[in-house]
């Protein structure tokens, strides 16, 4: 009796397995793969997602800025991108204030590098700030300046930050002619109050043009010192200064500056001509002063004698 049940057992559990297989056999492949548990591979995008592309910064070295641009400072006042230009370069960032996750790296990196130049804000340079949200007002820009000047620590560097908004058109023109890319997003609400975008800085010379890019939210004091005595056309920074900029230049392939090691061996043949040259000045007339004084001894001692002879004689 215990041996026909046991036989009935496996009877069943081979008719259970022989309809598992059965009805896995013929259910679709894709239903297959969630029934157990995979998925098939999906197709290898072959193109880079269109927001990433509308979201980069492409280097536009050497592009004149739109200078007369109208926007609002910190104050309320009307100003133009040109006001802060003409003299000294200029260090430009587009960002937007009320941002909570990348703009506030950003600035806080500019801020932090700029805490350890030998160059002062207003004085040999100026820092402008300008927001990509349209909707954002003068005194949202205050209160940013306000919160980053106290971690700045330099309250007679102030002049030079400036905190700008402006419409839509003018930070558009903007963006266009620096090559930022940004677009709207959905915020946690569900509305279009944020945006998607790289973070950059930007060097430009008195004149507005475009010399330098540094990506990303940490900048080398050491870049932005070098940078902002290029941009100036060695009218900022110490002889030392201008002396670096000789030997790094700056690479746009890297964002940062390298050593130029051609330019330390054409140095280096300099001076070893102007030593050469020098020491062989110096000996030179050194020789001659010797010569000189050798015939002018010669001349006296002659004299002498001639005069001798004739008094004997």
């Amino acid at each position: 009796m215990e041996q026909q049940r046991t036989i009935r057992a496996k009877a069943a559990m081979r008719l259970m397995l022989a309809s598992a297989l059965a009805i896995a056999a013929a259910m679709p492949a894709h239903a297959q793969s969630q029934w157990f548990g995979l998925q098939k591979p999906g197709t290898p995008a072959e193109q880079q997602p269109l927001i990433l592309k509308k979201i980069s910064v492409e280097q536009k070295l050497n592009t004149q800025l739109p200078l007369n641009l109208e926007f609002r400072d910190e104050t309320g006042k009307t100003v133009e991108l040109g006001d802060y230009f003409g003299q000294k370069p200029v260090i430009l960032s587009l960002v937007y204030y009320e941002c909570k996750i990348l703009c506030p790296e950003e600035i806080d990196g500019l801020v932090g590098a700029l805490e350890m130049l030998k160059l002062n804000p207003g004085h040999d340079f100026n820092v402008v700030l300008v927001s990509i949200d349209a909707r954002e007002t003068p005194e949202i820009a205050a209160r940013e300046k306000a919160f980053y000047m106290k971690r700045y620590g330099r309250p007679q560097d102030e002049n030079g930050f400036h905190f700008l908004t402006g419409q839509e058109p003018a930070i558009r023109s903007l963006a266009t002619a620096v090559g930022f890319g940004y677009v709207p997003m959905q915020g946690p609400d569900g509305k279009m109050t944020q945006f998607a975008h790289a973070s950059a800085i930007e060097l430009a010379t008195p004149q507005g043009k475009l010399a330098q890019y540094y990506l990303g939210v940490e900048f080398s004091p050491k870049d932005l010192q070098l940078g902002l005595v290029e941009a100036s056309h060695g009218t900022i920074g110490s002889l030392v200064d201008n002396l670096l900029t000789y030997c790094y230049q700056y690479d746009p392939t890297q964002n940062r500056h390298t050593l130029m090691y051609v330019r330390i061996y054409q140095a280096g043949g300099i001076l070893t001509v102007l030593f050469l040259g020098a020491f062989l000045i110096v000996n030179f007339r050194r020789d001659i002063r010797e010569a000189r004084a050798m015939g002018g001894q010669g001349g006296r001692g002659g004299s002498s004698g001639r005069k001798t002879t004739l008094v004997n004689g």
